[in-house]
């Protein structure tokens, strides 16, 4: 028995036929690896190019900035989301005091706690889940409000202080007070944790003021002691003291 005749040319198929076809889900248009059967249906005229295999996944900072790749996402932070190939998901948003933000079509989503190349692999998920066929996500921290340095020793205001963007050294003892009485400027050190390994590092703050070194960006968790200058303790320990000592009227009674 033959089965049905296929439509003639020029005639469209019935709707049982029609509804018998799923309709397959959009394609990022830079997704690696990925045929794209008409490059003018997967991207709307006017759009941007398809992705280059080499390009960088993170983009330019502003000068001097430095966010580290294992930064992780905090409460205010502002950050962009970028699908490439469809403007329309591009999103800059502020996350919200429980760490979450929400995006179109796949709406709340917790960011909090993550690194760039993790929120981007969960959000990219769910794109995936009901949207998209490989989506390209990347994730930018424009503002970073949840980092903090400590500033203790001989500063006039020693504490822990919230910074945003980019903070220098000779920055982080000015909103510690600036330098305290009989502080050693020539050896002012920063305790840093990378890659779980404890450093120290030691700077000439003088040097630096003079324009003889530069200012060095401080990271998050970073820790500035201004040590106290030993001679010049001991100076003052010997002069107060010969100065009591003059000054105390039981020196001078007989003995």
């Amino acid at each position: 028995m033959l089965g049905p005749a296929a439509p003639a040319h020029g005639q469209s198929a019935s709707p049982a036929t029609q509804s018998s076809t799923s309709t397959p889900k959009p394609v990022a248009v830079n997704a690696p690896g990925t045929a794209v059967p008409d490059a003018r249906q997967a991207r709307p005229d006017g759009g941007p190019l398809p992705l280059a295999p080499d390009a960088p996944r993170v983009a330019p900072v502003l000068p001097g900035q430095a966010v580290g790749d294992d930064y992780k996402i905090g409460p205010q932070d502002l950050i962009e989301i970028q699908v490439f190939g469809i403007d329309n998901l591009k999103r800059e948003v502020r996350v919200n005091s429980r760490g979450i933000i929400s995006l179109p079509l796949v709406g709340p989503v917790t960011v909090a706690g993550l690194t760039n190349q993790e929120a981007e692999a969960l959000i990219a998920a769910k794109y995936e889940k009901d949207y998209l066929q490989d989506p390209q996500v990347s994730v930018f921290i424009k503002e970073f409000t949840s980092q903090r340095i400590t500033v203790e020793g001989a500063v006039n205001h020693p504490g822990i202080f919230p910074i945003r963007g980019p903070t220098s050294l000779l920055q982080a003892i000015a909103i510690a007070g600036g330098q305290g009485q009989l502080s050693d400027m020539t050896e002012v050190m920063v305790y840093r944790v990378e890659s779980g390994q404890k450093k120290a590092l030691t700077y000439d703050v003088i040097k630096i003021r003079g324009g003889e070194l530069d200012d060095p960006l401080l990271s998050n968790e970073d820790v500035v002691v201004v040590r106290r200058s030993a001679d010049r303790v001991a100076v003052r320990d010997s002069f107060f003291g010969d100065l009591i000592n003059i000054l105390n009227p039981f020196n001078y009674l007989p003995k």
